[in-house]
């Protein structure tokens, strides 16, 4: 577009100065035609020679977010190219294989507090052995203080070196030179300058964080460098990942804190890492989180009870402020997640609005929800596929209502599945027990 307005330019002077005859002005005009020229090679030059950093510069400043740039975004699938950027590796062995899982942590140096080496400990003695063998950890060291990093790689060594050995963690650092305009930034929301300083430092650090990620693994974490897992969370993970197999899906969150626990698929990493840099000054990371789920057409949080992440810091890592937010819905173990293999549910009760029979069998946080039964209603579930069933739950009534139970009902399981007008019906059926206080739960060992 430069040289098309300049030559446009350079035109419409010789045009008006046709009718100038004298040959003096010619030959200046020609002269400044070849200076503009000269000019226009001079600057082209310089930004070649300045390569890759001055473009993930000028993708980073007050322009992106203008409205002219609004139409490019509309289609994410523009910005699935990394972004490049010269990594320090200050502890890794070069990964080996692809992973199932890498879970991506960026730190900074806290005025009060250190929680980082609590929660990398955290991750490794909560997974099992095989489990290690499925996840990475990535821990960016985000501060520009040399000396602060040179000390936290010194003791994330000393505490974590046959993990490093393994390949399990590796300890990167995306040098500031990379980094976009941080000062005199826009106020949004009324923050003060070194807030919104501070956060959008934030989202340019998860943005290197993520564009590293992308290749290292099937699936994605996202954690803060101050939190506790629970038991065994990444068998969690996976089956909550199996049993929403064939749906769509952008982000799963395993807590409802900020952005902790929020798993993405990797190959969206790099979209995700170009929208952070694009809008880094706009909003905190959790509300672009947000804004990028609902750009690639997931309408409604995927949430899961109970929760794999607990927040542990008493300080933030913005001035050292207080910091007590905890999730409720954290536990330790968390062995309850529902594995429900696939099936198809049907029901003859009166469905309350959209609160449709499918919703009953979900691993989100949802429900079924019908009007009044009467004797004789059901509830089906036909799995599709023959299944060794170990443990059964079902639970009714919401905590809100908690008189809204199935205060008389009964299961039974069935076989020989026969085929019905009005609904799939088995041969022969074994009832296995009746609800108390509106729930069902038994441990089974037998094959359907």
């Amino acid at each position: 577009m430069f040289k098309f307005h300049q030559m446009k330019h350079i035109f419409e002077i010789l045009d008006k100065m046709r009718c100038l005859r004298k040959r003096s002005t010619v030959s200046f005009l020609g002269v400044l035609v070849i200076f503009l020229l000269f000019m226009n090679l001079y600057i082209e030059d310089s930004y070649v020679l300045e390569g890759d950093k001055q473009l993930i510069r000028e993708t980073s400043t007050h322009q992106l977010n203008s409205e002219r740039y609004v139409h490019t975004f509309k289609d994410l699938s523009n910005f699935s190219g990394a972004i490049n950027v010269t990594y320090r590796y200050l502890a890794a062995t070069p990964l080996q294989r692809k992973r199932y899982l890498t879970i991506g942590l960026s730190s900074v140096k806290r005025k009060k507090g250190n929680y980082l080496l609590e929660t990398i400990k955290s991750i490794f003695e909560q997974s099992s052995y095989e489990e290690l063998k499925e996840i990475s950890v990535v821990v960016h060291l985000a501060d520009f203080n040399s000396s602060w990093r040179d000390a936290m790689v010194q003791d994330i060594t000393q505490k974590f070196a046959h993990h490093i050995i393994a390949g399990r963690l590796m300890v990167i650092h995306a040098p500031e030179e990379y980094y976009p305009i941080l000062d005199g930034l826009k106020r949004n929301y009324n923050d003060p300058e070194d807030r919104v300083k501070f956060r959008s430092k934030q989202n340019v650090d998860y943005a290197f964080l993520l564009n590293f990620c992308a290749n290292t693994s099937d699936y994605y974490v996202m954690l803060e460098d101050d939190v506790r897992c629970s038991k065994n969370f990444l068998t969690a993970i996976k089956k909550v990942i199996a049993s929403l197999e064939g749906t769509y899906w952008v982000t799963l969150e395993f807590s409802k804190l900020g952005y902790i626990g929020k798993l993405y698929h990797s190959h969206d990493l790099p979209r995700l890492a170009h929208f952070l840099l694009m809008f880094y000054q706009e909003m905190p990371c959790d509300w672009l989180l947000t804004h990028f789920r609902g750009l690639l057409a997931q309408k409604n949080v995927i949430r899961f009870k109970p929760s794999l992440f607990q927040h542990m810091g008493y300080y933030s890592s913005y001035k050292g402020t207080e910091n007590k937010l905890k999730d409720d819905d954290f536990e330790e173990e968390s062995f309850d997640i529902p594995d429900n293999p696939p099936a198809s549910l049907y029901t003859n009760m009166n469905v309350f609005e959209n609160y449709e029979a499918s919703k009953a069998y979900s691993s989100v946080d949802e429900y079924f929800w019908g009007k009044p039964p009467s004797t004789g209603d059901v509830f089906v579930i036909v799995f599709e596929n023959p299944i060794i069933i170990k443990k059964i739950k079902v639970n009714t009534g919401t905590e809100d209502r908690q008189n809204d139970i199935l205060h008389h009902g009964a299961l039974d399981v069935g076989e020989n599945v026969m085929p019905s007008k009005r609904r799939r019906q088995c041969s022969t059926y074994l009832r296995l027990g009746e609800f108390k206080n509106g729930n069902f739960e038994m441990s089974v060992n037998f094959c359907i």
